[in-house]
Parts: structure tokens; sequence; C-alpha cells
């Protein structure tokens, strides 16, 4: 059995946790009611809030796309179409080899990153997982109502090969997708 000096310590201590927690919830409550904290899509995060942001994501794709089936990737039919779907709706906002994000990318907070390393840092069901479900408060758009499978799964396969593409080669890979872009601007 503890002692009286032990059995009060360690009250004293429990004691001065619990008034620390309800310190620090009062302290966010009033930060989230003064509406002091800026949402606005022009200011970044505090560090401390983006990297727990950030890690929350990160754990939950990881998570949620646990019970995908990866089918086979890379076949050159597959890539090509990866590349043109790629230029259609990726680049805008991540850019690409020799192609900067437009104007709507570089306006979005958080800022979206460059894809060119993703196959990196993502295995192709967080990719896939990424893309066909989107990611909240981000401007990732939910792409399954959008796209088809095959689309999806296109883009994952492209996203593998994109580290190996220069600007040269990545502008051949989506010629086909940017030229009505350009016949539709010169008319």
């Amino acid at each position: 059995m503890p002692s009286t000096r032990t059995r009060l310590i360690l009250k004293t201590a429990a004691a001065t946790l619990a008034l620390a927690g309800l310190a620090g919830a009062i302290g966010g409550f009033v930060v989230l009611r003064a509406g002091w904290y800026d949402t606005s899509a022009t200011a970044q995060h505090l560090q401390p809030v983006f990297t727990l942001l950030e890690q929350g994501m990160r754990y939950s794709v990881r998570n949620h796309s646990s019970e995908v089936q990866v089918p086979p990737l890379g076949a050159p039919q597959q890539v090509k179409q990866g590349a043109l779907v790629y230029a259609a709706h990726c680049a805008q906002c991540h850019g690409a080899p020799g192609f900067a994000q437009a104007k709507i990318g570089q306006s979005m907070q958080p800022l979206p990153g460059p894809l060119v390393d993703a196959s990196a840092r993502w295995q192709p069901r967080e990719l896939y997982w990424i893309t066909k479900h989107g990611i909240k408060m981000s401007g990732m758009p939910a792409w399954q109502f959008h796209m088809s499978e095959s689309d999806l799964w296109a883009v994952v396969a492209f996203m593998g090969v994109l580290p190996t593409l220069s600007a040269r080669d990545y502008a051949q890979a989506t010629r086909a997708a940017r030229a009505p872009v350009a016949e539709g601007a010169t008319r």
C-alpha cells in the first residue's frame, strides 16, 4: 500500500493533468467560438495544425486503402491513357515535368503538391484511394464520380512512370490531351 505522501503526489499529479486538460479544452473552445483561427484559402495553417492534419490524412489513407486490390499496372496502353487523364484532370493543380501548376492550383490552401514523386511516397492502392475518394478540405476532388475505374487505375499507373519523364517525354505523352484544348482556343 502506497504511503500517504505517495498518494498525495499521485492525486496532485492527476488533478494537475485534469485541470490542464480542462484549461486546454476551454482555450480551444474560446479560439473556435471567437473565430480567431484564420480558415481563409489565402493563409496557410499554423505548422502544428498542418502537421496534425497531414499525419491524420496519411493514417486515414493507409487504413481506408488497406482492402484495395491492385490490378496489374504498367501496360503501355494503360500508361498512355493515364497520361491523357493526368493532363486533363491533374496537371492544372499538381503540375508536371516542364508544366507548372495553373493559377487555380497556385491559389489553393493547402497548396497541391507535385505528383512527380507521388509513387515514391504512396503505394499504388493509396494513390488509387486518394484519386477515387479525394481528400476533405484540401480541394482534392473525389474522381469516382467523374472517371471510370479503368481511368482511375490508368492515372495511378501513369504516376508510377511520371518520375522517369523529362519535360519532352511528358509533352509527347500528353500531346493528344492538349490538342483539343489548343484547337478550341483558336476557334
